[in-house]
């Protein structure tokens, strides 16, 4: 027997693995669990290399013992073993597993070693964080003596050369006295071990073992061929991994080859999660490494206006427990996400043509949270406009795409009208769709709170620049109209500016309408302005904007605005100005807009009213 000392960086790392606090023990099992896997994978392929070799590959397994009198327990597998030599260079010194960068970067991202963790290759020396020693066995195929390593984690390790080891490894670990305030349950008990195992290892190829019964699945879903799947087992695997009790409206699947492999199975739902738009809402998707489970809810993997697509992905070059931080910087990952965004995107194309039924159900659940895309991913951002569907005046009932909006366009016209409000009737009710309505013209109908936002960031879909009906110029008139408009305007000029000085605390310009055929007056913002709706969410949010004065259209046609024409060319200017206030408010009133002075209104429409008698 041989008592040698770790290296000066090893001791280091065995103390922070030791006495540091650790935020998941749990996954000390994991990691032995994947050495073990990786052990049998290595022996299997060396067999094929190695005809010679003397190994039975026919039962290749991994087995879990525990010792509850003892406080032992044991993880074997009859994989490859190691060699003296191999225990001495990845065991005593951990040489190559680059510790020194390990230690560097746990100091300066100031992180738990739970974020690295087996990024290193250092996921066997999590096992002192749970047990007092630890006594590894192993053998490998072309040794006729197996060797002995054990350690307490403190300075040195002894190992020797043994006679009777079986072929593969075991790992042995002389485990602490329970404590619950320091998150260290009793890891013997085989309720938790099968815990563990279920939420770790559960897919791994190989079986795993305890008292004689296979306590992991083996079933990777995603590592078999599609034909050999039933919807049954996609359903099951759906609801295990959502903790939703429908099945899913479609499943996605994925498989890259090449320097970068992965495959992934992604679900889309058929009813939105209930936390679908709560601030502290779950995203993301199981990410895996070699079939072992690394984190819940990755969502470096998934954009937030995805949140409602759950499934897994399964990578074969990432480290196994990699950290947020560095998941966020790794090319793989962001190279695997812009992949993933553009397979379910066009997985919702499909739906949306080959079965329109179901493609509808899924809008009607989540389309409110993929309209954010529009917002945060230019990169897809045509794909989502491709995908997404509006209400509009050519149907009741019925939603209508961009694609389809184009194709019934007038001819000669140049933009796509819509207009966003609280409910479909308010805005079919609003002064601003009345020319619009009269000449024909389809206009989206935008009721979503997110409608307020991504109409200001998204300029045009297939060349057809998108217009607000209650925002800038509304170009409907013919060249004839346009001369009669204008002739129009140099008559009422002096009204319009007398108007615009009268209510210059409240509006910034007083023009003609070319929207308006019955109401007398409507007000409309700026090309640039926020919407008032938009306004309101800025100031619930607790955001103090400055006053937006906006623009207050007068349609010459109407008797009361004739009227008032006529009064203001007679002369009459005093008693005019409470009618203009009065014109004004009507016209706040009609877009569903919120007065300044209420009962100064009232008061102002008695007083009118009181007139006529």
């Amino acid at each position: 027997m041989e008592t040698l000392e770790f290296q000066s960086e090893a001791r280091q790392l065995l103390q922070l693995m030791i006495h540091s606090i650790y935020s998941n023990k749990d996954t000390f099992l994991r990691e032995l669990v994947s050495n073990a896997s990786d052990a049998l994978d290595k022996l299997r392929l060396e067999s094929f290399r190695d005809k010679d070799m003397d190994v039975d590959t026919d039962d290749l397994h991994i087995v879990i013992e525990s010792d509850p009198a003892e406080r032992t327990l044991t993880v074997r597998d009859n994989g490859i073993g190691m060699t003296h030599e191999d225990v001495v260079r990845l065991i005593g010194t951990i040489a190559k597993s680059g510790t020194a960068e390990f230690l560097k970067q746990l100091k300066d991202q100031q992180s738990s070693s739970s974020d690295l963790i087996g990024q290193f290759g250092i996921g066997f020396y999590s096992s002192f964080m749970v047990a007092d020693k630890v006594t590894l066995v192993t053998r490998h195929p072309h040794s006729a003596k197996g060797v002995r390593w054990e350690s307490t984690g403190e300075s040195t390790y002894t190992i020797e050369d043994v006679d009777d080891a079986p072929q593969g490894t075991s790992v042995t670990l002389h485990l602490k006295p329970s404590d619950d305030e320091d998150r260290l349950p009793n890891y013997t008990e085989p309720a938790k071990i099968r815990e563990i195992v279920k939420r770790y290892s559960d897919f791994i190829t190989w079986p795993v073992r305890l008292g004689g019964e296979e306590i992991n699945s083996r079933k990777a879903l995603w590592a078999r061929p599609a034909s050999e799947v039933t919807e049954e087992e996609y359903a099951e695997f759906y609801r295990h991994i959502s903790h939703d009790w429908n099945a899913p409206l479609e499943t996605i699947r994925m498989q890259a080859e090449g320097t970068f492999e992965y495959q992934a199975l992604l679900f889309l739902p058929a009813q939105a999660p209930l936390d679908l738009f709560m601030r502290d809402s779950k995203r993301g998707v199981q990410l895996y490494v070699k079939r072992v489970f690394i984190m819940d809810d990755c969502a470096e993997l998934m954009p937030e206006y995805l949140r409602f697509v759950k499934g897994v992905v399964d990578a074969a070059d990432l480290s196994l427990n990699v950290s947020r931080e560095i998941l966020q910087q790794d090319r793989q990952i962001q190279l695997m996400r812009r992949r993933l965004v553009k397979k379910v995107l066009s997985s919702i194309k499909s739906l949306q043509s080959s079965r329109p039924d179901d493609y509808a159900k899924l809008w009607g659940e989540v389309g409110a949270a993929l309209k954010e895309g529009l917002l945060s991913d230019a990169d897809n951002r045509t794909a989502i406009l491709d995908i997404c569907s509006f209400a509009s005046t050519h149907s009741e009932d019925a939603l209508t795409t961009l694609s389809e909006y184009v194709g019934r366009m007038k001819e000669g016209q140049e933009h796509i009208y819509y207009m966003t409000g609280d409910s479909r009737v308010a805005v079919e009710k609003s002064p601003h769709m009345e020319a619009l309505r009269a000449k024909g013209f389809e206009v989206l109908i935008l009721t979503d709170p997110i409608d307020e936002m991504w109409v200001d960031s998204v300029p045009a879909y297939e060349e057809k620049l998108f217009q607000s009906v209650a925002k800038g110029q509304v170009d409907l008139e013919t060249e004839e109209e346009k001369s009669a408009a204008a002739a129009k305007a140099e008559e009422f000029s002096d009204l319009l500016s007398w108007m615009a000085s009268s209510l210059e605390e409240d509006v910034k310009e007083v023009r003609l309408s070319t929207r308006l055929t019955t109401s007398p007056a409507c007000v409309v913002g700026d090309a640039h302005d926020i919407t008032p709706t938009l306004e309101k969410m800025y100031k619930a949010m607790g955001q103090e904007l400055p006053k937006i004065k906006r623009i207050l259209e007068l349609n010459p046609s109407h008797p009361l605005v004739e009227g008032l024409h006529t009064a203001f060319a007679g002369g009459e200017r005093e008693s005019l100005a409470d009618s203009a206030e009065l014109i004004y408010g009507l016209a706040l009133l009609a877009e569903g807009g919120e007065l300044a002075d209420p009962s100064r209104f009232v008061k102002l429409v008695a007083d009118r009213v009181q007139r006529t008698f």
